[in-house]
Order: structure tokens, then sequence, then C-alpha cells
């Protein structure tokens, strides 16, 4: 139970931190975006779709106010209980049951491998064997 609560924290903790690194990463950043960036390239296209300019509420309008001012405190706090639930939802992730049966008393005879005969594969001839008339 603590191995989940713990994952859930960092998986919040985690999708709130990492929003500002990424956009930071793209180009959207607190100065603007950045010139030959993801971002310029996708203002760019927003510009060249809307005759000019890009238009308020879209994407790039979106995120470059989100890369200048940051996300909103209800916006976080959305975000943090995503990034927990898929946390907690990995950290509880089990691992499949093996296929192989359960160890315990055999009767004779009944080992695997035993009273199986031990044939390896036919030997071919190697290419650089002669074989003689």
């Amino acid at each position: 139970m603590i191995k989940r609560a713990a994952a859930a924290a960092i998986g919040g903790a985690l999708a709130v931190g990492a929003v500002p690194v990424v956009l930071g990463a793209v180009g959207f950043t607190g100065a603007g975006i950045a010139a030959s960036s993801l971002a310029a390239k996708m203002m760019s296209a927003a510009a060249m779709a809307n005759g000019g300019g890009v238009a308020a509420g879209s994407l790039v309008a979106t995120l470059q106010s989100v890369g200048a001012a940051g996300l909103s405190i209800s916006s976080n706090i959305l975000l943090g209980s995503v990034g927990s639930a898929f946390g907690a939802l990995l950290g509880g992730a089990k691992k499949a049951p093996s296929s192989s049966p359960p160890a315990g008393p055999r009767a004779e005879g009944d080992q695997p491998g035993e009273n199986v005969p031990q044939v390896g594969p036919p030997k071919l001839p190697l290419s650089s064997e002669k074989h003689e008339k």
C-alpha cells in the first residue's frame, strides 16, 4: 500500500513539474517563443493558416500563455490528480504469474527430460570438405 501511495505522489509531482520543462524545451519560454524552435514553427504554421495572425484560444496561443505565465492553480490540481492516478496505476502493477507448473514432488519417470532420447541435429558437411570418389 505504501508503494502505491509513493508512486502516486511521485506521479503527481512529476506531472506538475514536467509541464514547464517540456514547454521550455519545445520553445514556449517565459520571454516568449524561442527562435528556430518547434514552437516557432508551430506559430508560423498557425499564422499562415489563419491569414497572418495566431487566433486567440488556439493551441499555440494557449501553450504560449502557459509557457510565459505558468499554469493556474486549478490546472495544476487537475494535472497533479491525473499524474497521481497514473503513478498509482503504474505503482500497483503486478507481474503476470509465470506459466511454469508449481514445484513439487514428482513420481519416478515423470522428471522433465527423463527417458527422452537426446538426439542432436544432423551434421551437414562443411563446404571446405572435399568428397573423394
